[in-house]
C-alpha cells in the first residue's frame, strides 16, 4: 500500500513502517544467526564483514519503504542510495554489528531511521534474538521485549567517575582521538567493548551512562539519535554538532556527564 505524499508523514505511518520493515528483516537476520554463513570482506585492507543476511535484510526493508513512501530517499549500508527531491530520507543498517553477528553474540541489531532535512526524526533498533525493540517516533520512546513493555529512560549519572561507559573497540581510536580516549577511559567507572548499537539502547534504558565513538558511518548512528534523545539523553559529535552524518560521537545520560566528557576529550586532544 502507498502511504506517502509530499506532506510530512504521520507518526502512526512512520511507526507502522518501522515495525513492518524490522519484522520483514527478521527472517533474513534471525534465520541465519548462529549458522555457518559465508562472510565477505568489503575492505581490501582491514576487515569490514558483510553477509547474505545483511544484503537480503536491507533489500526487504527497502521494498517496504519504497511501497509506502515512493517519493522518499533511501540510504542503506549495503546498496546504493535512492536519491529523491524530497527532504525525507530513510536510513538503514540491516545488521549493525556484523562482527558480533558472525560470532554468535546477540548484541547486533537492525537499525532503521527517518531523517528530515538531515535531522533524525524517528528511529528503531531491533535485536531479534533477545526479542527487544527500541523505537522513537514523535519524541516518544517505546521499549519492548517480546511485545511486552519494558522500562526506558536514561540514568541520572552526572559524573565521569560514576559512568558505565562503552565503545565498540579501542582499536578504532588513532592519533589525537586515541590520546583523548585513553584519558577519558581512565576516569570512568568501567568500560565495556563490542556492543555496537546495543550500547546506545542500553544507555536509553539506564544501564550504560556514556558511549564514545569514532569512525561512525551515518547509518551507524542516525537511527539511534531519536532513541537517545527521547530517553532524555544527549548525543553530539566531539565538536558539539549534530551526529547524524557520523564520524565522532558522544552520547551521555545527562547534560552534566556530556559536558564533562566533552571537556576531557577536548583538553586531551590539545595536549
Amino acid at each position: 500500500m502507498t502511504i506517502s505524499t509530499a506532506a510530512r508523514p504521520t507518526d502512526a505511518a512512520i511507526a507502522e513502517t518501522l515495525i513492518a520493515s524490522a519484522t520483514a528483516a527478521r527472517a533474513s537476520t534471525l534465520g541465519r544467526f548462529r549458522t555457518q554463513l559465508a562472510v565477505d570482506n568489503k575492505f581490501s585492507v582491514g576487515f569490514d564483514p558483510v553477509t547474505e543476511a545483511d544484503r537480503e535484510a536491507e533489500t526487504v526493508i527497502r521494498a517496504i519503504i519504497a511501497e509506502r513512501f515512493p517519493d522518499h530517499g533511501i540510504i542503506g549500508e549495503e546498496w546504493d542510495a535512492k536519491a529523491t527531491e524530497t527532504a525525507y530520507n530513510w536510513i538503514i543498517d540491516p545488521i549493525d554489528g556484523t562482527r558480533a553477528f558472525i560470532s554468535g553474540v546477540p548484541v547486533w541489531g537492525t537499525l532503521i531511521g527517518l531523517t528530515h532535512e538531515g535531522k533524525a526524526i524517528a528511529g528503531l533498533m531491533e535485536q531479534p534474538f533477545t526479542g527487544e525493540r527500541w523505537m522513537a517516533v514523535g519524541g516518544q520512546l517505546e521499549h519492548t521485549r517480546n511485545g511486552g513493555p519494558q522500562p526506558a529512560g536514561v540514568s541520572s549519572v552526572a559524573k565521569l567517575s560514576q559512568a558505565r561507559t562503552s565503545t565498540t573497540s579501542p582499536d578504532m581510536f588513532r592519533g589525537p582521538h586515541l590520546s583523548a580516549w585513553t584519558e577519558l577511559s581512565s576516569r570512568v567507572l568501567q568500560v565495556r567493548y563490542g556492543l555496537d548499537c546495543y550500547a546506545y539502547c542500553l544507555l536509553a534504558s539506564g544501564h550504560i551512562d556514556l558511549v564514545v565513538e569514532v569512525q561512525l558511518k551515518h547509518v551507524d548512528i542516525a537511527p539511534l539519535i531519536p532513541i537517545i534523545e527521547a530517553a532524555g539523553g544527549v548525543v553530539t559529535t566531539w565538536d558539539g554538532g549534530r551526529a547524524e552524518n557520523g564520524g565522532t560521537c558522544v552520547a551521555a545520560a545527562t547534560p552534566q556527564l556530556h559536558d564533562e566528557a566533552m571537556r576531557v576529550l577536548r583538553e586531551a586532544m590539545l595536549d
